[in-house]
């Protein structure tokens, strides 16, 4: 799953262990029995201090009584009474009492992996209506290494590693391809030299257990759960090591469980081209504004013209074309940013101004420490949850195959998860995921022209869970609901409400696409937007 700068804040090895496999975590063990053996401790809720927060909280308001706490999880699931690490916590606390009208904790996660869940809490909070969100406590959670949780994990200085211009991603020869190995080859041995004692345990199974201890420090006998993108496996892992303990499970934008995670980014670099070509029609049929070509093969060759110029002379000093590349992967999350994009390329190939693509990259493309930190979990998770090729000789087979068919995404991704070839922890077997009558029904909510993760894998998902219904978005983007589509929150708000799925085959309309004249500036991002795209690192 490629991530991007965090307007979206885009896997030791592990088993279900309740059907009695060995896990990745250790033997052979029940979750019930990993529950007796650790005591389960109180939450000690306080205001969050208003210096403690990440940067995408820092833009929003913070919602009232909103308040934070510190839980405690160990750090290998099979040792309770070992070592442990801290989870950085948040609740936004129903209105309701504890009573029949209560419905008990609603947990939320973003994605990534390494993406902060307690903005997104925040944001529900503020979202959902109020006739849900006065019945449930929504809590938030930075996942293992993640943010506020602790240790935050990073691996190199953020300021040299990524000092723009980079190197092209794609290679026009063996020494272009050396050059780009040897970043990824470096970036995995700082990763190991740094955290060779945190990397075996950063899986999502363990993730999962996790959230198993949070869900016993709230008092909850079950949980609700809302998963976008990546944390929609969490959710699936969680559904099926503790099947018993799911109150309503929503799963939006499916990862495919079957292709963790070499084969999820191989079909990322084909979806991904599609919805840049959805950009590049549009940005045609909008010609009158941005004199790029008034069909979509003229804008096509417009756009990689321009990325073959900037490979020579880089905007500004700074935008080149990896940089570009990471600055329109956005826009196959969220149409939303299409006009600022269309916008900054018709300036520069127009008129020689390099302002909007500089503004662009600022505010996408520039990488920070917190972005570094989701990096590096998102490395640690993925390479570690499950085996990616050693021989770079597969790869490089694939990529070739693949980038004549996708030529926007394929070598940008290839590189982005070309760490996992060098990874230093040993990886595993990722959980099985699958349904199981003591789950109760599930509520999928998917894009079909969903870039980051494909229409076919949320398939794959409904068809592990016997008990889901999907609401397919006509549209393309990558997390849809609360993001604007009423028909979609429509059916979140029934199924958070009362457990109501809606009729096998259900569709809504996709959001009309924006119109050429709006501006970011103008239109601003939503939370949403910040985060449940992953970044990029």
């Amino acid at each position: 799953m490629r991530r991007v700068k965090r307007c979206v804040r885009v896997v030791a090895a592990v088993a279900v262990l309740a059907g009695g496999v060995v896990s990745a975590q250790g033997g052979a063990a029940t979750p019930a029995v990993a529950a007796r053996a650790r005591p389960v401790q109180a939450l000690a809720w306080e205001a969050c201090p208003a210096d403690g927060r990440d940067v995408a909280a820092a833009r929003q308001v913070r919602t009232p009584g909103t308040e934070c706490a510190t839980l405690r999880v160990p750090l290998d699931h099979r040792d309770p009474a070992g070592r442990a690490i801290t989870l950085a916590v948040n609740r936004i606390k129903a209105t309701k009492p504890r009573d029949g009208h209560h419905l008990g904790t609603l947990l939320v996660n973003p994605g990534g992996p390494g993406a902060s869940g307690r903005s997104l809490a925040e944001h529900v909070a503020r979202t959902l209506p109020p006739r849900i969100t006065e019945r449930y406590d929504v809590v938030g959670f930075d996942p293992r290494g993640v943010g506020l949780s602790r240790p935050a994990m990073r691996c190199v200085d953020p300021e040299v590693y990524y000092a723009p211009p980079r190197p092209d991603a794609v290679p026009r020869g063996a020494d272009d391809e050396q050059v780009l190995l040897g970043r990824a080859a470096e970036y995995a041995e700082r990763c190991g030299s740094l955290w060779a004692w945190l990397l075996p345990h950063m899986t999502t199974e363990a993730v999962a257990r996790d959230l198993d201890v949070l869900r016993a420090a709230l008092g909850e006998e079950r949980i609700s759960y809302l998963g976008y993108s990546y944390g929609t496996y969490i959710g699936a892992v969680y559904a099926t090591l503790f099947p018993d303990r799911v109150n309503r499970l929503v799963l939006d934008s499916s990862v495919d469980p079957g292709g963790v995670w070499y084969q999820t980014n191989l079909a990322q670099n084909l979806a991904f081209d599609r919805r840049h070509r959805d950009f590049l029609a549009w940005t045609a049929r909008n010609n009158r504004v941005y004199r790029l070509g008034s069909d979509a093969r003229q804008t096509t060759f417009a756009w990689y013209a321009m990325r073959a110029r900037l490979r020579e002379r880089p905007a500004g000093g700074v935008v080149g074309p990896s940089e570009l590349d990471d600055m329109f992967t956005v826009g196959g999350y969220t149409d939303r940013v299409w006009p600022e994009l269309a916008g900054a390329w018709s300036s520069y190939v127009r008129r020689g101004d390099a302002r909007g693509l500089l503004a662009a990259y600022e505010r996408h493309g520039r990488q920070d420490a917190e972005d570094e930190n989701g990096y590096a979990v998102y490395l640690s998770v993925q390479c570690t949850d499950a085996a990616w090729p050693r021989d770079w000789n597969a790869w490089r087979a694939d990529m070739a195959r693949q980038h004549r068919r996708a030529p926007f995404m394929t070598w940008p991704n290839a590189w982005y998860n070309a760490p996992c070839a060098f990874w230093p922890a040993q990886a595993g077997t990722p959980v099985a995921i699958k349904g199981s009558p003591a789950l109760p029904p599930i509520l999928m909510l998917q894009s079909r022209g969903d870039a980051a993760t494909p229409y076919a894998g949320a398939l794959e998902m409904r068809e592990r869970f016997p008990t889901a219904r999907m609401v397919v978005d006509q549209g393309g983007n990558h997390g849809v609901s609360m993001a604007g589509n009423t028909c979609v929150d429509r059916h979140l708000a029934a199924y958070l409400a009362d457990g109501t799925v809606p009729a096998r085959g259900a569709t809504c309309a996709a959001v009309p696409a924006p119109r050429p004249a709006a501006r970011m500036a103008g239109v601003g991002a939503k939370g949403h937007d910040r985060l449940t795209e992953p970044r990029r690192g």
